[in-house]
């Protein structure tokens, strides 16, 4: 006999007491691997299981680079405009609004200032969930003044890219901003003060044609796709199979892009230890 009888027949809760199962408990991998969210945030957004980096934006690269995530955030109301009046399945500024109610931000890019392991630094972080990072006018501007800052300071600068490349609605304004950021960045190395280029998944398109290339040191997180035209462009251009992890970080570095692949809690440290290294100051613990 069965241990538990239903002595009412059918569902007897109000419909007004009834609980949905909370949204986001798991996670999983790529690889099939399931972790809980809170221990995933609690490790950086790595999977404990196979070592996946989820990708993040701009609020946690600033929490992991900055001290006690104490920064001051940089032209920070700085907004798109419509030069081009460009519309396809709904008009520019209908997509821009759409994007910064559901990410809570202006653009694709957020620049601040503050101490890593106690020295002053500007960061330029992107971020994907944004029109898919993609590099407007904005975009460019917000990091050109980011390395006026940095010049003007004689601070470090590091860029975090994290794009799928131009966008296609600022047209030949989005190429443009390829031109003006790497100027920028040539001035920034006349005036002798480090850039270190962190490249995330994905790095690609005019992204990677321009800054996030130009790095002094130029590193990434472990299987980040890096690319200019990604992995079925290539293949569907050349007619050739391409081989495995095609432009992914590891495949990139073993064939010189990149100086190094670098875990996400090794981040903050290993950045700091490039910087240290190269104004030839004593190295921080």
């Amino acid at each position: 006999m069965a241990w538990f009888k239903r002595k009412d027949k059918g569902i007897q809760t109000p419909t007004e007491e009834k609980k949905d199962t909370p949204k986001g408990l798991w996670y999983k991998t790529p690889s099939g691997k399931v972790i809980d969210t809170e221990e995933l945030k609690k490790n950086l957004y790595v999977s404990p299981e196979d070592g996946y980096h989820v990708r993040i934006g701009s609020k946690e690269y600033f929490e992991l680079f900055f001290d006690n995530n104490e920064f001051k955030e940089l032209d920070a109301k700085l907004t798109a405009k419509d030069p081009l009046k460009f519309e396809d399945t709904k008009k520019y500024p209908e997509r821009l609004k759409d994007a910064q109610k559901k990410t809570g931000l202006k653009d694709a890019v957020r620049t601040a200032v503050g101490k890593s392991m106690g020295k002053d630094i500007v960061i330029a972080s992107m971020d994907f969930a944004f029109i898919g990072g993609s590099m407007g006018s904005v975009v460019g501007e917000k990091i050109a003044r980011a390395i006026d800052y940095s010049i003007k300071n004689e601070l470090p600068f590091l860029m975090v890219s994290k794009s799928g490349g131009a966008r296609m609605m600022e047209a030949s304004l989005s190429l443009m901003q390829l031109v003006k950021t790497s100027a920028k960045l040539a001035q920034l190395a006349d005036a002798k003060i480090p850039y270190i280029s962190l490249c995330t998944d994905p790095t690609t398109g005019g992204t990677t044609a321009s800054f996030a290339m130009l790095g002094d040191i130029n590193i990434a997180e472990p299987n980040a796709l890096i690319a200019f035209a990604g992995p079925r462009v290539v293949k569907d251009t050349t007619g050739k199979e391409l081989p495995e992890g095609f432009q992914r970080s590891e495949f990139v570095l073993e064939h010189g892009f990149l100086d190094g692949i670098y875990e996400r809690k090794k981040l903050k440290q290993q950045v700091n230890l490039y910087i240290d290294l190269i104004q030839n100051q004593p190295i921080r613990a």
